[in-house]
């Protein structure tokens, strides 16, 4: 019985076996400006690299209505794939 309770303890949940699986896949992350704001929040992202992204929010600064306005220092991550698509995970000040 106590071998039973103990792989019961071991085991990961679903959740946390996904969470692992999204931590290893490959993002760029970059420095930018956003250039231009567009409907449905999205975002014309210039990256210190000299890069244009077209960016959507994450779901963190959704669920925080975390305000993100021409100007602003952000932190993008881009799909070695495909450049030209990102996804803002932090706002600068």
């Amino acid at each position: 019985m106590k071998t039973t309770h103990n792989m019961a303890k071991n085991k990961k949940s679903h959740n946390q076996q996904y969470e692992s699986t999204i931590e290893r896949e490959d993002r760029l992350e970059l420095q930018g400006f956003v250039d231009e704001a567009l409907p449905g929040t999205l975002f014309k992202v210039k990256c210190d690299n000299g890069l244009l992204v077209l960016c959507t929010l994450a779901g963190k600064l959704r669920m925080n209505r975390i305000r993100i306005l021409p100007g602003d220092a952000v932190t993008i991550e881009v799909s070695p794939y495909d450049t030209s698509k990102g996804r803002i995970t932090w706002r600068g000040r």
